[in-house]
């Protein structure tokens, strides 16, 4: 089993590059993200995810732990193959699938090449709890988002905030951070105030 490669960048194609590895060349496809991070002549060190099939052993390539994880995560759901999962990485960041699945922001997760409003909607609801896991961090400023259970004044300040035409995930990542400052027991009217706040900076 390969778990990593360490090497010189060969060629760099649409969807794979080659790694030289001691003369030897691993063919590693990999997200559209992580190829405009290659050219050929660099040295580097690329994770790889081998799958093996019956008419082939292929190998997946990423250059951040976040991102092999993700590909892990995203090929447990029903409908994800490597190729789609690598479709979803070269479209939205680890934070950004991160941040769309703790909001349940379905228009987000379609966005991908392959990825429809049903395999949305599975994306959403399957992978909800690992999105937590990841501590996901809807402004980027390394604060956890915490858990909105529904029907909570959290996610009623979400729906708000989509009513007034702000994005599901813009809204989930502001009441996510004023709720962390004003505490579990803000009224639903005070977190709506504060989220706009934060919205309109």
């Amino acid at each position: 089993m390969i778990a990593k490669l360490k090497g010189v960048v060969d060629t760099v194609d649409v969807d794979s590059a080659i790694v030289d590895v001691g003369g030897v060349g691993y063919l590693v496809s990999a997200s559209a993200r992580t190829l405009r991070e290659l050219a050929a002549g660099d040295e580097v060190t690329v994770l790889v995810e081998t799958i093996v099939r019956e008419d082939a052993i292929a190998l997946y390539g990423f250059l951040e732990t976040a991102e092999r994880d993700w590909f892990r995560i995203l090929t447990t759901v029903q409908g994800v193959g490597a190729r789609v999962a690598l479709s979803i990485l070269s479209t939205l960041s680890p934070d950004e699938i991160a941040r769309a699945i703790a909001a349940q922001d379905r228009a987000t997760l379609s966005r991908p090449t392959g990825v429809g409003p049903k395999l949305a909607a599975r994306l959403a609801t399957e992978l909800k709890d690992k999105a937590a896991a990841f501590g996901v961090a809807p402004a980027g400023k390394g604060v956890e988002a915490p858990a909105m259970p529904a029907g909570s004044i959290n996610e009623d300040a979400v729906s708000a905030l989509v009513n007034l035409d702000y994005k599901r995930v813009e809204a989930f990542g502001a009441v996510a951070r004023v709720t962390q400052r004003l505490g579990v027991e803000a009224t639903l009217d005070a977190v709506i105030r504060a989220a706009l706040r934060e919205l309109a900076r």
